[in-house]
């Protein structure tokens, strides 16, 4: 069984990336005991977690709150993502197995699938593809056989998506990144590294440009 500083911290962590916290939103220790159902001392420990993954910080005389972004920060958290996931994405073409590659195959027509469905909300439609996207993107860097490349895109990713999240992903945006996961697909079949690093780059400045697009809604 999971420990309550480790239950507050995922519970903290998933809220923060669910869009259920509000960038800028105060996080009061008080009401997260509640929202966790654990005592003071873990949500202590859960939040100095969170701000050593810099998904929230402490403010003097504020107390914590929710990361905010300023549009420097997001331009160089998308061209980090850009760079490395371009370069994960070649080593996956030279290391991806078969099995690997029936499973990304797999994901790839299950998205196919959903966003070919008409009796399904939008909300729930953007929810299921974000998990399809978050298991393709992870099966990409696992394939990629860095650990160490690993563990960064996984920080990154995570700040990103407190951004971004199910709810203002358009029906439009997950049409063009499915096309850029078939294209992956395509790519790491082949075996061909800078056909995949130039998809994968693609992708994520596609990513960001949605970004800015739905934030001037």
């Amino acid at each position: 069984m999971a420990s309550a500083a480790q239950q507050a911290y995922s519970k903290i962590r998933q809220g923060i990336l669910e869009g259920d916290f509000d960038q800028g939103a105060r996080l009061r220790e008080s009401e997260l005991v509640d929202y966790c159902g654990v005592s003071r001392t873990p949500i202590r420990a859960a939040l100095q977690r969170l701000i050593a993954e810099d998904l929230v910080v402490a403010v003097p005389n504020q107390g914590v709150r929710v990361r905010t972004w300023s549009e420097h920060e997001i331009e160089e958290l998308y061209a980090l993502r850009s760079m490395l996931e371009g370069y994960a994405a070649s080593c996956s073409a030279s290391n991806i197995t078969p099995v690997e590659l029936a499973e990304l195959s797999a994901l790839v027509e299950e998205t196919d699938v959903l966003l070919n469905k008409s009796k399904i909300s939008a909300d729930e439609q953007s929810r299921e593809f974000l998990r399809l996207n978050a298991k393709i993107h992870k099966l990409i860097w696992l394939s990629s056989r860095s650990e160490r490349l690993i563990g960064i895109l996984s920080l990154l990713v995570d700040q990103s998506l407190q951004m971004r999240t199910a709810r203002i992903y358009s029906s439009s945006g997950q049409l063009r990144s499915h096309h850029h996961h078939q294209d992956l697909l395509a790519a790491l079949t082949a075996g061909d590294g800078a056909w995949a690093e130039r998809t994968m780059f693609s992708h994520i400045r596609a990513a960001r440009h949605a970004l800015s697009a739905d934030s001037a809604d």
